[in-house]
This record gives C-alpha cells, structure tokens and sequence, in this order.
C-alpha cells in the first residue's frame, strides 16, 4: 500500500494540525512564492517514488492520496504523478485508489474534473464536509457552505462516482443535539444517495492549530466529556438504524464497502508513505521500522532535486514495547478486535481480566476480545489498562 501526502491547501482550517502550505490564490499567501514550486514538488515525489520502489516489491493493492487539500493540485500534475507511481511500483491494477477532495474543488472543477480522476484509476473518494451548518463551517474556516457540499455530491454521482466517503466533526461546545441531527440527517440524504463510508471525528486541539491560539486567548472552550460522548451516541444510533457497519471507532461503512486502504493500517500492514510528512512502516527483520520525511516542503523539494534523499527522511526501530502496544490500540479499535491468546500474550492479563468484568471488553466468537460498541468512546482510556 502506497499512501501520497498532498501537501497544499488553499486555506487552513481552525481545527487542523496536518502539515501543509497554502497555494497561489490563498487568502493569506505567505508560504508558498510562486507557482513553479507546485511543479517541483510534483517532479521530487516522481523521483522518490523511483527512488523507494523497492520498498513495496510486487506493486501496492491501494493508493491513497491525502493532504493537505489533493484536490487544489493541477489535474495535469496529479496524473502526471499517479502514471510514475504505476511505472515506478508496477502495479497491475489496484484494489482501491481513494483520493481525498474539498467540496469546493469538485463544484469548482465540475463533472469533468471526476470523469478525469475515474479516468487515471479513482475509484473512491473520500471528501471533507465536516458539517452541514454553515455557521459551524464558517467558524471552521472551512471554504465551502453546505450548498456547495451537496452540489459536489451530485456532481460526484452524476460522474458515476459509486464509492463516496463523507468525513464529519462532532464535539463543538456550540453545536447543539438539534445542529448535530440536522446534520446526520443531511448525511443520510444525500443528492444521489447516502455515502458509502462516513468518517466522524471528535475536534481535537492539534499543536499550533488555530483552535490552540483561540483556546489559549478564551475565545473557545472544548466541550465536556458528557457532550462529545452523547454527540457520538447520536451518530452511532443512528448510523446504526441507517444500516452502517461501525467496523472501527471512528468509521462507519455500508456492508462491503469498508475502506481497504485505512483497514490496512488496522492491521499493522506495512506502507510506504510518499511526501513531506509522510510517514512508512516497514519490516526489519522481526523489527518494525517507521520511516518519515521531514514537513518541510522546501527541504524536500531540495533534497530530491539534488539526489540526497537521506538528508530529508528520519526513522525509528520500534522497541517490543512499542510494537505490542500499537499492535493492541490498533486492533481493539475495530470491531473484530483480536485474538484472546494474543492479547494476553501481549498486554497485562490482570488488566484484561479487569476490563472483561467491568464489560468494557467483551468475548466474540472466534476466540477474539474487543471492545464493545458502547464503549468505543472511551477506548484510549480502556486500552492503557490492557498494556503490561
């Protein structure tokens, strides 16, 4: 699996922390000075693809590309981009190529735009509505309204896109049970259709984020535990009756249509990661090894251009502890959790024993042990209990 870090935007959220810079045309374009820079990002991700194809021998099963904001690149670049990848990698058809958009891109770029994405192997795609209140995405800064939203997935069906994730944001302090339903209804009610995967995050502060700033200067205040846990309710409860699969904590998908890609990282499938920012997972040996470029567009770019990709990438061997660890808060936050003799194996079995009578675990058929559905709110409080 190849996963490609987009790493432009044309404006930042208030709530992101991910790595990117803001484009030509941008609302406050300080990062990025001219437009060639956009090319050469395109022509150094070519040459670490060239450079890395070993790492993925027999070609990826999935390409996912992220942001950042993929969608604000040049058509021309990302298929420019997406045919080295299959040279460099060889893949012979891909189980899945997602690549995710901005409502306001797609409206933009219209029913052409998708026929050409469909055209060079996209075959999902994940698109960033967040809300369907325009005053939430307003404050989020986001650059769409929920028109625009609904607009872009007509435009994504009538170009026969049949595989559509939604991502949505729960946990504001001010969006009320009312704000949220209206919401979670839009999302069912899509033009064309409810979307095959919905993606539903709780708003976290991210280091240097502008929700940090706001938060430090008392212009905003997190909501409670109590309220994120009731929003997230709502939404399971109904995605549930709406005939969703919640297969992992944050993600719901119509029977079938789970993301393959993400499912991958569940499983502690290695990947090769291509950007700045990026990360990799790789094998070595029997140790794990996570790889990663630096967020530094300029650096990177520099690094490609003058062959010394090692100056650009950093990495760490994962100790046992580590491995066992991530091996358990990836499993146990799917509904298929993991194998009961692994889990003791690897985690504390008086903790597991602990967690097993107060039900925030529970036994499923195979021998397996998750965490049941009601509890998935408070994972990261469950899973530290099961670690040794």
């Amino acid at each position: 699996m190849v996963y490609l870090h987009i790493p432009f935007c044309r404006s930042f959220c208030t709530y992101c922390g991910f790595y990117s810079e803001l484009l030509p045309g941008g609302a406050a374009c300080r990062n990025i000075r001219n437009p060639e820079t956009v090319s050469a990002f395109a022509d150094a991700v070519c040459r670490e693809a060239a450079d890395r194809k070993a790492e993925c021998p027999g070609g990826p099963d999935t390409l996912y590309i992220g942001g950042g904001t993929p969608s604000v690149l040049p058509f021309s670049l990302l298929e420019r981009i997406v045919r080295t990848l299959s040279e460099e990698f060889r893949w012979n058809g891909l189980e899945e190529f997602t690549v995710e958009v901005n409502p306001e891109d797609i409206a933009a770029g219209g029913k052409k735009y998708v026929e050409d994405l469909r055209r060079i192997g996209v075959d999902r795609v994940s698109m960033g509505v967040q809300s369907f209140d325009d005053g939430v995405l307003k404050w989020m800064n986001r650059r769409h309204d929920a028109a625009t939203a609904l607009e872009a997935c007509r435009i994504l069906r009538s170009a026969g896109v049949e595989n559509l994730g939604v991502d949505l944001i729960f946990g504001l302090s001010f969006m009320d049970e009312k704000m949220w339903n209206a919401t979670i209804w839009q999302v069912l009610n899509l033009p064309g259709g409810p979307p095959e995967h919905i993606s539903a995050y709780q708003l976290s502060v991210e280091d240097g984020s502008a929700l940090e700033k706001l938060i430090w200067k008392g212009k905003y205040r997190e909501a409670s535990d109590e309220v994120c846990a009731h929003q997230y309710e709502i939404l399971c409860r109904a995605l549930g009756a709406a005939g969703y699969h919640h297969y992992e904590v944050s993600n719901f998908a119509l029977p079938g249509r789970e993301a393959v890609h993400n499912s991958a990282y569940w499983s502690g499938k290695p990947y090769v990661g291509l950007g700045p920012g990026a990360h990799s997972l790789s094998m070595s040996g029997e140790s794990r090894v996570r790889s990663w470029a630096k967020p530094s567009l300029q650096e990177y770019i520099a690094a490609y251009s003058a062959g010394g990709a090692k100056d650009i990438r950093e990495s760490e061997v994962l100790t046992e502890e580590q491995m066992a660890m991530e091996k358990i808060m990836l499993s146990l936050r799917t509904d298929t959790g993991m194998p009961e003799t692994e889990l003791r194996r690897l985690g504390n079995p008086d903790g597991i024993d602990r967690m097993l009578a107060s039900e925030d675990l529970k036994r499923i058929r195979g021998g397996r042990i998750r965490i049941p559905e009601d509890r998935f709110f408070i994972s990261d409080a469950i899973i530290p209990e099961l670690v040794r």
